[in-house]
């Protein structure tokens, strides 16, 4: 099926344009069920509870001193906010966050990690010393490491899925939220995902390890996955229906699971095998 699409535009002959469509009515009809949590108390080493999970947050306040402690706490809130939406809660019960200084005005990108301090999930970000509240609100790598939460570790050849879950989810995540417009979805993915289409000689997701496969490559096997569940669900159920039944069979990133165990739960959850088909 990857070698047939030339553009995001032919997913036209995988399912009618209504079904694609739905997809996009179904990232801004959500009413969020976790809130912000309030941050005007926030200190460099805060405590926030989002989605029933307890965040802590670790930092210096001042190694950041353009966007504060409140800021920076806002940030990661609105970011637990929408993910804990897009799962029915937040995929661990407890998790560190460490944010490092580095050079710059930017966030300069994270990792996740299964087993942190105590056993616990961590996730290490590397924000920029100059970085301001306009930045944060912009910014898409907190959701991204978020979601990460909620995916197994999957062996090395399958990172692809790892990282294409989490490419797909964060944006529309933070549109359920009112974090993002829904335009601004499409318009990146219709950027992004040609990058993601294979190139002569690729010998498919699991054995082409570069960033463009894996990073989209991975978004767009969750695009098409998303789409082919909804026209053969009458879109009663999409890839969040999926995404929830693997978290709920205990398929978080403290697990170790061969791929094919992620696919059928998802598949599992909504009733279509679409995933281990795919």
């Amino acid at each position: 099926m990857f070698r047939t699409m030339r553009s995001l535009l032919s997913i036209r002959r995988l399912a009618p344009v209504a079904i694609v469509a739905a997809v996009l009515a179904a990232c801004v009809s959500a009413a969020p069920s976790a809130t912000v949590p309030a941050v005007s108390g926030c200190a460099a080493d805060s405590h926030l509870a989002v989605g029933g999970a307890d965040i802590r947050l670790s930092f210096d306040a001042g190694d950041f001193p353009a966007a504060g402690a409140v800021q920076i706490c806002a940030w990661t809130g609105r970011a637990a906010a929408a993910v804990s939406d897009y799962y029915g809660r937040f995929p661990v019960q407890r998790v560190r966050i460490v944010l490092k200084p580095v050079h710059g005005s930017r966030v300069r990108g994270g990792t996740t990690f299964g087993h942190g301090d105590a056993g616990e999930p961590l996730i290490v970000i590397r924000l920029g010393r100059e970085v301001g509240a306009e930045q944060l609100d912009d910014d898409w790598t907190m959701t991204h490491e978020m979601v990460h939460l909620a995916v197994p570790s999957v062996p090395d050849q399958s990172h692809w899925l790892e990282e294409g879950i989490a490419t797909y989810v964060e944006p529309v995540a933070r549109v359920r939220v009112g974090q993002l417009r829904a335009e601004r979805i499409w318009a990146d993915m219709l950027h992004g995902m040609p990058k993601g289409l294979p190139a002569a000689g690729d010998e498919g997701l699991d054995r082409t390890p570069t960033w463009g496969r894996t990073y989209w490559g991975g978004a767009l096997f969750c695009l098409m996955a998303d789409v082919e569940i909804r026209r053969r669900t009458d879109n009663r159920k999409g890839l969040r229906d999926a995404l929830r039944g693997v978290l709920a069979a205990g398929g978080d990133i403290r697990q170790d699971w061969p791929v094919e165990r992620v696919l059928a739960a998802g598949d599992q959850a909504t009733g279509v095998d679409v995933l281990a088909s795919l």
